[in-house]
């Protein structure tokens, strides 16, 4: 529960009408413009610029009203990857008292923005907090939000950030990021009752996007590397690597597909279909919030998805 009262704005993004939430915080994208600044019955909160609305919901139930977020990518149907950034963009950063971004080469726009506008912004870089580097031989697999353990690390120093700003609401900040983060712990329960009931099963993937949740479940990732990267820079699978992911679904070599729903194109569609037909259940997820959703309603509902897949 936020120390502070909850309030929401309506915002537009790219031109198009919708309301972002930001957990219990006053929120707005990034086409809006607007800032604290700018709102005379807002001038003592803080101005924070998130990339994504999955870090602009955690600052809004950690910060209340005494922080206005800007989220820069709110579209659930946005493919972050492809996201190009404008000059509202660029304004809301020039504003902004605290950023949170989640680094890793995800959203390299905001350190160029920060760095071209001389930001003074305390900037909360998610995986340099997690400690996640790349495996050897590997990629690093960037989406810490899936990570749990990373997500309260966050919350702290997203407190930590909002307090300094605000030294006055410091410990208001504090007891909230700990009220967000004792209600994490059902969801690594939840993850440890899957590692319990189906450790060492395998799953395909289409995108590395939920590998955190997969590997703290216990599952293994039975997918070939060369068909998720692929799919995650845009490029084309080959036709030996595609019928190698298949396989897995027609040979039923795998318990479920996790689908990353909100990058679908041919191929990836190929293998939920693929899935489908071999009467293997598919679990789609996003990698920002639905609409409607908070961050701790929709990591609920991935982890129980995933678990569901597996208890048929």
């Amino acid at each position: 529960m936020s120390t502070f009262p909850s309030r929401r704005l309506a915002a537009l993004i790219t031109g198009a009408s919708l309301v972002v939430l930001a957990g219990c915080g006053s929120s707005s994208d990034s086409d809006s413009g607007g800032s604290a600044s700018q709102n005379p019955a807002a001038a003592s909160v803080i101005p924070v610029v998130t990339s994504t609305n999955v870090y602009g919901d955690i600052v809004g139930q950690i910060g209340g009203t005494k922080v206005d977020v800007t989220s820069i990518i709110s579209d659930p149907d946005q493919d972050p990857h492809s996201y190009e950034a404008n000059t509202q963009n660029q304004l809301a950063l020039s504003k902004a008292k605290v950023v949170v971004e989640n680094g890793g080469g995800y959203d390299d726009f905001v350190d160029r923005m920060l760095k071209s506008g001389n930001s003074s912004a305390e900037v909360i870089n998610a995986v340099k907090i997690s400690g996640r580097t790349a495996p050897k031989g590997g990629e690093l697999n960037e989406h810490v939000w899936y990570d749990f353990p990373t997500v309260s690390k966050i919350a702290d120093g997203i407190a930590a950030a909002l307090g300094k700003a605000d030294p006055d609401d410091a410990a208001g900040f504090t007891r909230n990021a700990e009220a967000f983060k004792a209600k994490l712990q059902p969801l690594e329960a939840k993850e440890a009752q899957i590692k319990k009931e189906h450790g060492g099963e395998a799953v395909a993937i289409t995108e590395p996007v939920p590998l955190y949740m997969i590997e703290a479940s216990g599952l293994k990732n039975a997918t070939p590397a060369e068909f998720s990267e692929a799919i995650e820079e845009g490029s084309d699978v080959s036709p030996k690597v595609l019928q190698a992911a298949l396989a897995l679904f027609s040979g039923k070599k795998v318990e479920a597909l996790v689908y990353n729903a909100q990058t679908s194109g041919p191929q990836t569609e190929k293998a939920e279909a693929a899935a489908k037909a071999a009467g293997i259940p598919v679990v789609p997820v996003t990698e920002t919030l639905p609409s409607g959703k908070d961050y701790l309603g929709w990591m609920t509902s991935n982890v129980d998805a995933l678990a569901g897949a597996l208890d048929k």
